[in-house]
């Protein structure tokens, strides 16, 4: 088992009322009421030095994920952060675990191939390629993703990011959703074929199956309580073996809430 730090980004001066006096803290709280552009730079700042905390005291991988307009996890560039940290840690042996960048939200999605590129190559090799669905507030709501596409649209992007990685050959993408003329990626990953690949979800079988066919590891991110994720990572197993698919641990990660305070009331 190998265990990671997990960071969400939140904003960290919420006023005690927030839950009776406003109607939600994803999509619509108002950042003019709520936050401080004078100190947004310092939350930043605070939530990477708490990441390379981690890789200094011996965590496996540090993690970041990207939202939107979403004042409990307010990082919409996951890769800037990840750059960020990449450089800092490279005498460290942590893995570099970027949950992800979600891929029907960039368009083209060959940048996610780039730029995951990138921090391969600033890491030393020390990627994990976080590949989100994205969540309706995040990619509808927030970036006008079509509802009735946005699945199709993570798969295109999935298969195109992946032959950029590996093609030999220059080659044209003529896609449903995205057409390239010319796809030559520069830089390529360190690792080979390409970086392990995350696939982030909450517990759908279509996510199981998508990540057992692709030979990818399925995190499943729980935030609604042990007896709920252990029904949950039960189910995958049991998915695992009835079709007939080798039990190897890395297939799949969990996500723990683990909260930290100075008494147990608090």
């Amino acid at each position: 088992m190998k265990i990671s730090m997990f960071h969400l980004m939140p904003h960290r001066e919420l006023p005690a009322d927030f839950e009776s006096k406003y109607h939600s803290v994803w999509v619509d709280p108002p950042f003019w009421e709520l936050a401080e552009p004078n100190r947004v730079g310092q939350y930043y700042n605070w939530t990477l030095d708490e990441l390379i905390y981690a890789a200094k005291a011996g965590m496996d991988g540090i993690c970041v994920n990207e939202h939107h307009q979403n004042a409990y996890g307010f990082m919409p560039s996951p890769n800037l952060m990840g750059s960020a940290l990449a450089r800092a840690t490279n005498d460290l042996d942590v893995a570099l675990v970027q949950m992800g960048a979600t891929l029907p939200t960039t368009i083209p999605p060959i940048r996610v191939a780039e730029e995951y590129a990138m921090l391969d190559c600033i890491s030393g090799g020390r990627l994990v390629a976080g590949m989100p669905l994205g969540t309706a507030m995040d990619a509808d709501l927030c970036y006008g993703i079509t509802p009735i596409e946005h699945r199709d649209r993570y798969y295109e992007a999935h298969d195109l990011i992946l032959k950029a990685w590996q093609s030999r050959e220059i080659f044209a993408w003529n896609g449903k959703y995205f057409q390239l003329p010319m796809v030559n990626l520069w830089p390529r990953p360190i690792q080979t074929p390409y970086p392990p690949v995350w696939i982030p979800g909450s517990g759908s079988l279509s996510t199981w199956d998508f990540s057992a066919k692709h030979d990818h590891c399925y995190c499943f991110l729980s935030y609604y309580g042990n007896n709920l994720g252990k029904r949950v990572m039960d189910g995958f197993w049991e998915f695992v073996d009835k079709n007939s698919i080798d039990p190897n641990p890395y297939r799949a990660g969990f996500l723990q809430l683990v909260a930290v305070s100075e008494t147990d009331a608090q």
